[in-house]
């Protein structure tokens, strides 16, 4: 009997060549399209279009489930209220450990799979992830909250792969060649464009307030705090300022930002919470990155009962609260936390 396996098709080209690869080696295939949510006009036909011409082609059947109310309330709605309490959510990292490898999990566990696939660039040996070989893509970072029991039933087949090598393949499959002028898909993606847009439909965010210095004395002004996050360093007003200033930190209390210049962005010292760890040692010398788009740094850290402590070997600038500490061993994914305070 073939290992059956469901994959999460999202109708981009690297969940449509996770199934084609599969059913390449062998594998029994089955797809998996979530409705998540309504933000982008005809974005759920246009996909599921897409899938049924892959599917046809495959030969394989596909699912389609309806996420959107738990999507709403497990990741619209915590990246709304974010932005109103003045920190900076990471929508990818709870959608994966919620509802991506949380309820899609569920649910192919529930129509018999062997093992969920998606489309991820990152690496399993059936225990740990490991950043992708195409480094450049790697979303290993995103998968650090997931359930760790998960993880034995988790494939992401082309994490081997370039990008550019799925497209030389695709460009000898006739069925796949849209995918080559397809617009790369957003990294949030409910956000078509700025997280703005989103925040505008449910809240006021134009409202004028004070730029602060470190001391508290009022240096200029500003749009509204939650156009800002940290390490931003334009659209506030800085009277007399002949360098860069850089956001530090927002008040929503006061509705005011605190900026300064770049060297008081530096960061030595975070804590974190909500801790999700692969291994169970609690004093760890490791990597960590502070955010996606960022390189790992070298850290000692220290996990308390429901806290942890990291302390950096060289300054991180631009950490902000909300964010995710995504801890690595080399290439091993060994833990994560929500940062709650830096210093």
């Amino acid at each position: 009997m073939k290992t059956k396996v469901i994959v999460g098709l999202s109708g981009g080209i690297d969940s449509a060549m996770t199934a084609y690869l599969l059913k390449e080696d062998g594998y029994d295939v089955e797809g998996i399209y979530m409705m998540l949510h309504d933000a982008i006009e005809d974005y759920h036909t246009t996909n599921i279009a897409t899938i049924d011409k892959v599917t046809k082609f495959l030969e394989i059947p596909y699912h389609i489930v309806d996420f959107r109310d738990r999507f709403n309330k497990e990741v619209y709605e915590y990246f709304v209220q974010s932005y109103i309490d003045g920190i900076t959510p990471n929508p990818c990292v709870k959608c994966n450990a919620t509802i991506k490898f949380g309820l899609l999990y569920d649910e192919a566990m529930r129509l018999g799979a062997d093992y969920l696939a998606t489309g991820h660039y990152a690496k399993t040996d059936g225990k740990f992830i490991y950043k992708a070989d195409d480094i450049k893509k790697d979303q290993s970072y995103f998968l650090a909250q997931i359930d760790k029991t998960h993880i034995p039933k988790i494939m992401f087949p082309i994490s081997k792969y370039t990008k550019e090598y799925l497209k030389s393949r695709v460009e000898n499959i006739p069925e796949f060649k849209q995918f080559l002028t397809q617009k790369e898909s957003q990294e949030i993606c409910f956000v078509p464009d700025t997280y703005t847009q989103i925040l505008q439909k449910h809240t006021n965010i134009d409202m004028k307030g004070d730029t602060l210095d470190i001391d508290g004395n009022i240096i200029g002004y500003h749009k509204g705090y939650m156009h800002y996050t940290v390490g931003k360093r334009r659209g506030f007003y800085v009277h007399g300022a002949h360098e860069p200033h850089f956001v530090l930190s927002q008040d929503k209390d006061t509705n005011t930002i605190v900026v300064g210049k770049k060297e008081q962005l530096a960061i030595y010292n975070v804590k974190i919470n909500n801790l999700n760890m692969f291994i169970d040692d609690t004093d760890i010398v490791c990597d960590v990155k502070l955010r996606f788009r960022s390189q790992t740094v070298k850290c000692n850290l220290k996990i308390y009962d429901d806290y942890a402590i990291i302390d950096l070997e060289e300054a991180v600038y631009g950490v902000a609260k909300g964010q995710v500490a995504v801890f690595y061993d080399e290439d091993k994914l060994i833990g994560s936390g929500w940062i709650i305070a830096t210093k």
